[in-house]
């Protein structure tokens, strides 16, 4: 099937044969219709898997068919997305796509200043994407109002509840109409995106795209044995070594994140981390360095780095593996996308060893196995028993310090 069988309009069409897009995704072909005909949306979908795309495109197709264009553009849809850089994201996705229509959207978030987004909002929108924070305090000066929404989107649903914004949520919602068309887009739906979805949408289309499993046959994948000790080494190795222009690279810690981008930077070769401790303002400039080549290595820690979308991404690098297997995909998919060859690179310490079996277990294929390298595994992880007997013996020395210390007094 292709976009054109999806109806959608020729403007579109024409910027999506301007992206190279050729086929639609699984959640693109599910959603598009639905969301063409009016119905409200629960889609379970990650980063990855053409999602923005998924209610951009319809939205854009609505709001040109609908809306006099001759006229002063009113706000009809609000987007509201967790971090700045998915929010900024999804306004670039609505900018790219409809390039050939009269569409007019903008983005609002914070940690910069308000001047340009309360001036794009004066000179009116059709489509607003925002961050809950931002937008509250726009609303509250009186800059924005969304009595006349007829389109709202929660992107990465549960993530906005995991970052406390439920209270936020709630405050814009009693602000929109009661009568609106609802999409609501997040990775997992646990008990807490179940209830707000009851509350929230009227007879969804429900909707579920499980690529957790998946991972694209233009993905290479690598696994370097090595010792914890040697990580960094064997790093710089791989990098000398290989023709790796550009690479995201993933840590499972902020403070490692921040350590491996300094040694980095000793071998001259231009990084910068993304993570929770840094502001708004660092990572997009991080990350917008990424993008224009400025950099080489971008560090992050899985929280920073959802949402972020890479076109033509070669290499992902798993400094840590993580301890689900889900996370593993999901980072390797931001490589590899769109036919484009793809090489996901993951070093892998003796206490990990469990965290590769799960990964091989889900994605049901064992990873390539790189023993050409300077830096081998020299030790393996304790055996159950082994670290039962290690804990044990800990205690028992901790007792024995404890009990000379009590003497001694």
């Amino acid at each position: 099937m292709t976009f054109k069988d999806l109806k959608l309009i020729q403007p579109i069409l024409r910027a999506v044969e301007e992206s190279n897009y050729t086929e639609p995704t699984p959640i693109q072909l599910k959603a598009i219709p639905s969301i063409l005909a009016r119905k409200d949306i629960l889609a379970s979908a990650q980063t990855g898997t053409g999602k923005t795309a998924a209610f951009a495109m319809p939205i854009l197709q609505l709001i040109e068919k609908i809306e006099d264009m001759s006229q002063r553009p009113v706000l009809r849809s609000l987007i509201l997305a967790p971090t700045r850089e998915l929010a900024i994201q999804v306004d670039e996705s609505f900018k790219k796509y409809g390039s050939h229509t009269n569409v007019r959207s903008t983005v609002v978030y914070g940690g910069v200043k308000q001047g340009a987004q309360v001036a794009a909002m004066k000179n009116g929108v059709h489509v607003l994407i925002a961050t809950p924070g931002r937008l509250l305090d726009l609303i509250n000066q009186g800059f924005i109002d969304l009595s006349t929404i007829k389109l709202l989107v929660l992107d990465e649903a549960d993530r906005m509840l995991d970052m406390g914004f439920i209270r936020d949520i709630r405050k814009i919602l009693s602000l929109v109409p009661e009568k609106k068309q609802t999409l609501l887009f997040s990775a997992t739906i646990p008990s807490e995106i179940k209830k707000l979805s009851k509350q929230l949408l009227r007879s969804p289309e429900v909707i579920r795209i499980n690529p957790e499993a998946t991972t694209a046959e233009t993905l290479h994948q690598e696994i370097y044995f090595t010792n914890k000790n040697l990580k960094n080494k064997l790093l710089i190795h791989i990098l000398e070594n290989r023709p790796v222009h550009q690479a995201l690279l993933f840590s499972r810690t902020k403070h490692g994140a921040d350590r491996i981008t300094r040694d980095l930077k000793k071998k001259k070769i231009k990084s910068a981390a993304i993570h929770g401790n840094k502001s708004q303002n660092q990572r997009q400039r991080a990350l917008d360095k990424f993008k224009n080549g400025q950099i080489d290595m971008l560090v992050a820690t899985d929280i920073a780095a959802r949402g972020i979308d890479i076109d033509k991404l070669q290499y992902v690098i798993n400094y840590d593996l993580p301890n689900e297997a889900e996370t593993y995909v999901h980072r390797i998919g931001r490589s590899g996308r769109a036919g484009e060859e793809g090489v996901a690179i993951s070093l892998c310490e003796p206490e990990e060893i469990s965290y590769l079996k799960d990964i091989e277990n889900l994605i049901e294929q064992k990873i390539n196995v790189v023993s050409d390298h300077p830096y081998p595994q020299t030790d393996r992880p304790m055996t159950v028993s082994e670290k039962k007997q290690w804990n044990k013996k800990k205690q028992e020395n901790k007792r024995a310090y404890f009990a000379k210390r009590k003497k001694r007094r």
